[in-house]
């Protein structure tokens, strides 16, 4: 699977790269049979469909970081926008068509004195509406837990040294509100338009683990 940064220690989880995962033949948990069973009422009723449910399913795991990618690109090009997406994230994703749900969802910028990297203490919320699904390395306990006490060291290990004059944000997700990061703009791309732009951003600048391509 790739990576939008280096290869290095994710966080010092293992030297590949990627935490342990056990098999999931274990039997099924609480949650999981209350889904099973009100899935099966719910078709048995009639008030959705197998078909209905599978779409949906098919429209979450279509949802990518490009989405994400889109939006921070119209606010590195429309000023207004950015004005809007930084005072109501949330309206400003819905306005480009982005289905947030009911997410209070905030945007934290990225500037010259100011590093902002996005984290869920308690388990792995995340904007997936506009970053598709989380990687692995964000829920893991490792990061989830050493990003808040050691965030310079974290983001050292995704190969982002941070000048000793910035300071750095770590802002925690709940159940109800997700953070995106809106990074500085590359250098030297004054003549790119929005879809060139958005090619540059990356899923990690999103999250704060990562900065934007530079153009070639």
């Amino acid at each position: 699977m790739p990576h939008d940064h280096p290869s290095h220690s994710h966080t010092g989880l293992s030297p590949s790269g990627h935490p342990y995962r056990a098999d999931n033949d274990t039997p099924l948990t609480y949650w999981q049979v209350m889904e099973i069973a009100m899935r099966e009422l719910l078709v048995e009723k009639g008030v959705t469909t197998p078909a209905e449910i599978q779409a949906q399913i098919d429209t979450m795991d279509a949802r990518s970081p490009a989405n994400g990618a889109a939006l921070v690109a119209r606010a590195w090009t429309d000023p207004a926008f950015k004005a809007r997406l930084m005072e109501n994230a949330s309206d400003a994703a819905r306005e480009m068509g982005y289905d947030i749900g009911p997410l209070h969802l905030v945007a934290v910028e990225n500037t010259a004195d100011t590093h902002n990297v996005i984290v869920c203490t308690l388990c792995s919320c995340y904007p997936r509406n506009l970053l598709g699904l989380p990687p692995d390395w964000y829920k893991s306990r490792a990061y989830r837990s050493r990003v808040v006490k050691t965030p310079r060291a974290v983001l050292a290990e995704f190969g982002l040294d941070l000048p000793d004059d910035v300071t750095v944000r770590v802002h925690d997700s709940t159940a109800d509100m997700r953070y995106i990061v809106l990074p500085a703009r590359p250098c030297g791309t004054d003549a790119l338009d929005e879809a060139a732009l958005a090619a540059l951003v990356t899923r990690d600048s999103m999250i704060g683990t990562g900065l934007p391509r530079s153009p070639e």
